[in-house]
């Protein structure tokens, strides 16, 4: 029986936009659109959505036009290049052009009232961070890249960015919880990679394009299996008179936080 919690596109996106999930669904409603934009060489989209909305660049050339100016940004790689996106306030109208090769964007939309100037944001001026360097034997070193979060834009209703899982190490470690929705979208540098994913008392098998909400407070956490690295964009909505300000630690896991402590360590064979 399938969950709700895990959408699966078992192959790759088709050509245009697709839905992932939408807001006011029946079923563990996250209050976030999240959608994927596929684009042939030389096509184009065009949209005024009702909806504050983010788009990240995944792969390819991408030309935009807006309300305010013009976007160009190009991704080669999710695992070895930053982000590149653009933040608009519902009722901003955006034309999309390909060139030459495809262009794949994920979207997170939501719900705001309020009117802001549209931004965007480049993996150029955007820090990567190397969370869980020194300890536990390196076991959940991952990068983080952070698009933006209520200090920085704090006319949003959501807080965005990416994590790198390295192959066979852990992320979003030691587990942890909010109140905020959340959703997770994954790739792969193989198709054929996996990992699992924690969502309190239960496991995930994750494969390449598949997506989980997180919702509820619930503890959650990732491994990648070996040889595989994991991509994986994160989305977290404000609730109202709540925003997401940080997470909790799962209080029973938070010793590997202090470096001093590495862990059971295996002897060496002689």
């Amino acid at each position: 029986m399938a969950n709700p919690a895990l959408i699966r596109v078992s192959q790759d996106f088709k050509a245009g936009y697709t839905h992932v999930t939408k807001i006011g669904e029946n079923s563990l409603d996250t209050g976030i659109e999240f959608g994927i934009l596929k684009l042939s060489p030389n096509g184009s989209f065009e949209e005024t959505s009702p909806f504050e909305s983010v788009w990240v660049l995944m792969s390819g050339k991408i030309e935009a036009t807006f309300d305010e100016g013009t976007w160009s940004a190009e991704r080669l790689s999710l695992f070895d290049e930053g982000p590149n996106s653009i933040h608009l306030s519902k009722g901003k109208k955006i034309k999309f052009k390909s060139g030459k090769t495809p262009v794949e964007l994920a979207v997170a939309k939501t719900k705001n009232d309020l009117d802001f100037e549209s931004r965007i944001f480049s993996g150029k001026n955007l820090e990567t961070e190397y969370r869980g360097e020194g300890l536990v034997q390196g076991t959940c070193l991952r990068e983080v890249r952070q698009i933006f979060d209520k200090k920085s834009r704090p006319q949003s209703n959501l807080v965005i960015g990416e994590v790198v899982n390295y192959p066979g190490r852990w992320s979003s470690y030691p587990p942890h919880h909010h109140n905020q929705p959340e959703i997770y979208h994954y790739r792969f540098t193989e198709t054929q990679g996996y990992g699992h994913a924690e969502l309190g008392e239960d496991v995930y098998k994750i494969k390449n394009n598949d997506t989980i909400k997180i919702l509820n407070n619930l503890d959650h956490s990732q491994v990648s299996a070996p040889g595989y690295g994991m991509y994986y964009l994160w989305v977290i909505r404000h609730l109202p008179n709540n925003p997401y300000l940080g997470f909790e630690f799962t209080q029973e896991h938070k010793w590997i936080l202090d470096p001093r402590n590495q862990g059971w360590i295996p002897r060496k064979k002689t």
